[in-house]
């Protein structure tokens, strides 16, 4: 994989008071909560959370595939579909959660009655909820990834993420 410069220039902002600092404490037990939520199946939210990397261009995420949701019968076939779901044949309710979050990440004034009641018809309002977080949380790197400062796990291969009880990432072995 080859290292793009920055979008940005690191000298334009200033991360070296956030980092260690009160406020990305606080976001990243957001991060943990998010992801102890467990109303979703493992299988949408890993096919959310990849579609969040491939939106915000995220090498770090990109490069990850939650243990979770591959034992679940999450593969690479789906990864694929991804990026062009609306024709995919993924079901109406993994399609119906991803235009939920391309809404909520390029349009979220444009979210209307129709795509209201598509997720409706196959998400309870808890899980609307958690989706929506889950967009959120897995739209958190952006400044990093602005500054593309947010290197693969591995440069060569995809690597196994778990989360521990309390919800932090914890990287396992480079997956074949």
């Amino acid at each position: 994989m080859s290292t793009p410069s920055p979008r940005i220039a690191a000298d334009e902002l200033s991360f070296g008071a956030f980092f260690g600092s009160e406020l990305e404490q606080h976001i990243g037990a957001f991060a943990a909560a998010a992801v102890r939520a467990r109303s979703i199946d493992p299988v949408t939210t890993e096919i959310i959370r990849l579609r969040c990397a491939q939106m915000h261009d995220c090498r770090l995420c990109g490069s990850l595939r939650v243990r979770e949701a591959l034992d679940s019968g999450f593969d690479e076939d789906m990864q694929r579909k991804i990026g062009a779901w609306e024709s995919s044949d993924f079901s109406p309710k993994i399609k119906a959660a991803l235009a939920l979050c391309d809404a909520m990440i390029m349009h979220p004034g444009a979210i209307d009655p129709a795509l209201r009641e598509s997720v409706s018809e196959h998400f309870d309002a808890a899980q609307i909820t958690e989706i929506c977080v889950d967009v959120m949380k897995w739209s958190q790197q952006k400044a990093l990834v602005s500054l593309r400062i947010e290197p693969p796990a591995s440069e060569d291969s995809l690597t196994e993420l778990r989360f521990d009880e309390a919800g932090n990432p914890v990287f396992g072995e480079a997956l074949d």
